[in-house]
């Protein structure tokens, strides 16, 4: 059953997208609106907008668009029912009996997050036990404490088949539902544990909620780690370690590590703003989420030939954000967790306020790849360089090329020169790159709008202006007849139509918020770009009945061209048929 109306109505009267999405998002007022740099698809030119006047959001970049639950659904990645309650706990709302509405999806995630709640407690509390010693001894031996063990929710998944199967079940869980969780798998003679033998990091969410788990090995067996699979609950892609503790930290730097345990460690050691990816590599979305609670990060992985690609990717990802990137020097160690037990917290709080920002790290690299005492080692090492100088600032670019020419000898200007020449080289590579995207972006629209509805240039725009046309002035109404459905393409046009139509003759509200639970996020996010770009009419009536005339033209051309294609016989039976 969907929510009750009533509430629906209070929920939207007491929320006001404005302030929902600055809690995310640093807004800029324009006119009427607010635009801001969107949270859902990376960019440096703001193209995402908030409509207060019609409580709706609407990227033009990315097409992501909706109104406030939409938007709280894709940036927590929730489901509808919990959205909603996120927002009717900002605004101090109570839901209504969760038996009334709730939904198998919802309901799934929930039962998912009850197991991974009572899986945790399970390996804790194993682990205290006498039984679970070699789990607590691991910990000690990593010198981690009591505390910072509790802290983190730290355990140990016992060396049998089916012990947590078995405590789930005795808490009232079906196999099924384990299975979807993620915590066991089924095999030729039943369901076993997928976690076995092996210390457990419980992986928290920022609501406080254990989404997942990493699991490790004591000794040196493979695999090494084990990590819970995308399940309804938990996306790794979208999540990062440690941001549950992370985020209530004063700074606004976060840490970033490659492990689990380098969280760990930095954060006993005092450094409580460290985070990291759930294992995977770094993904997009978790440097938006990052871009979400810090101005600045330092990248503080291992210092192996492993991390120092990760750096670079990592750099790459964030030069797409205005966050600002630092670059420590780890010396003596191969990671944090073990500089911290070697040299100690002092030692390595220097290395990290001595990073160097992207710049610095890219000459770093460089000085090492050339021998800068030969006359060619320069050059290369010069056509190398000026590459990072291209996108700084005249500032940056001004003391980078002063402390190039005084460290190799060589006049600030020929610097300068060759700055320029491959600066214009790359904004004509750009040029050509955004023109082919252009048309390969406009091929591939033409394309899908061609396969999915085989819709004119003239019929989007109809039905694009008859939609919008509705929602603005809902007297248009009384022009359409039985047959007005019909002429709408089928699909999104003819479900958003009906849907309109139908609360309009109910006498309902149509707001963009009365269409999120009934609308995917994709159709939702088109319904907004229709929104968005909607013109106001002069004589509303008379265009709408114009857009009804154009359909039924179209639809005249396509039933001319379908009996054009019939075979003679095919053509005289119809004829037939019709007397």
């Amino acid at each position: 059953m969907p929510l009750p109306d009533g509430f629906l109505q209070e929920l939207k009267f007491k929320t006001d997208i404005n302030d929902v999405v600055s809690t995310y998002v640093t807004l800029k007022k324009r006119g009427n609106t607010y635009v801001g740099l969107c949270p859902f698809h990376n960019e440096k030119t703001p193209s995402f907008t908030v409509y207060p006047a019609t409580q709706s959001f609407y990227c033009f970049g990315c097409g992501a668009g909706g109104d406030a639950v939409t938007f709280i659904k894709k940036i927590e990645n929730l489901d509808y029912i919990d959205a909603v309650k996120l927002l009717a706990q900002r605004a101090g709302m109570q839901m209504p009996d969760d038996t009334a509405y709730d939904n198998g999806v919802a309901k799934t995630r929930r039962r998912i997050l009850e197991i991974n709640r009572e899986s945790a407690k399970f390996f804790h509390n194993y682990m205290l036990s006498q039984d679970g010693r070699a789990g607590l001894d691991y910990f000690l031996s990593r010198g981690l404490s009591i505390k910072t063990i509790n802290h983190f929710g730290l355990g140990y998944a016992p060396d049998r088949w089916d012990s947590l199967l078995k405590y789930l079940k005795s808490k009232g869980f079906k196999e099924s539902e384990m299975l979807q969780a993620g915590v066991i798998k089924r095999g030729n003679r039943g369901c076993y544990d997928i976690f076995r033998n092996r210390v457990m990091t419980p992986i928290i969410d920022v609501r406080g909620n254990v989404i997942a788990f990493g699991g490790r090995v004591l000794d040196n067996s493979k695999p090494k780690y084990i990590n819970t699979s995308d399940t309804l609950a938990y996306k790794k892609t979208y999540e990062l370690f440690g941001l549950n503790f992370a985020k209530d930290s004063s700074s606004d730097t976060l840490i970033l590590c490659e492990g689990y345990m380098d969280v760990i460690a930095m954060h006993q050691a005092g450094f409580t703003n460290a985070v990291a990816g759930c294992g995977t590599a770094l993904t997009s979305e978790q440097v938006r989420l990052i871009s979400r609670y810090a101005k600045e990060v330092i990248l503080a992985y291992d210092a192996d030939g492993a991390g120092q690609k990760a750096v670079e990717k990592a750099i790459n990802l964030f030069n797409q954000t205005d966050l600002k990137v630092k670059i420590p020097s780890l010396v003596g160690g191969k990671d944090p967790d073990e500089i911290i037990k070697t040299y100690g917290r002092d030692k390595f709080k220097g290395m990290l306020e001595g990073a160097s920002n992207e710049i610095e790290f890219h000459f770093l690299k460089l000085r090492e790849q050339y021998n800068l005492n030969t006359t060619q080692g320069k050059i290369d090492f010069l056509n190398d360089a000026v590459k990072n100088l291209v996108n700084v600032s005249p500032i940056e670019k001004d003391l980078y090329t002063s402390r190039l020419a005084d460290e190799l000898g060589v006049e600030k200007n020929s610097i300068n020169i060759q700055l320029d020449s491959y600066s214009k080289r790359i904004k004509s590579r750009q040029k050509k790159q955004q023109f082919k995207k252009i048309v390969d972006d406009n091929i591939r629209q033409s394309r899908k709008e061609s396969f999915e509805t085989s819709l004119s240039t003239k019929q989007i725009k109809a039905q694009d202006r008859i939609l919008g046309l509705l929602l603005k002035y809902p007297d248009c109404l009384k022009l359409c007849d039985e047959n007005t459905a019909d002429l709408m393409s089928d699909g999104f046009y003819k479900t958003v139509f009906r849907l309109i139509t139908q609360r309009l003759q109910n006498q309902e509200s149509i707001d963009l918020s009365d269409f999120s639970e009934l609308l995917s996020d994709d159709e939702l996010g088109r319904l907004s770009g229709i929104i968005a770009r909607f013109e106001y009419s002069n004589n509303s009536k008379s265009e709408f009945a114009d857009c009804i005339n154009a359909l039924n033209e179209e639809s005249k051309k396509a039933n001319t061209a379908d009996v054009s294609a019939l075979s003679d016989d095919d053509f005289r039976n119809l004829f037939k048929n019709n007397t």
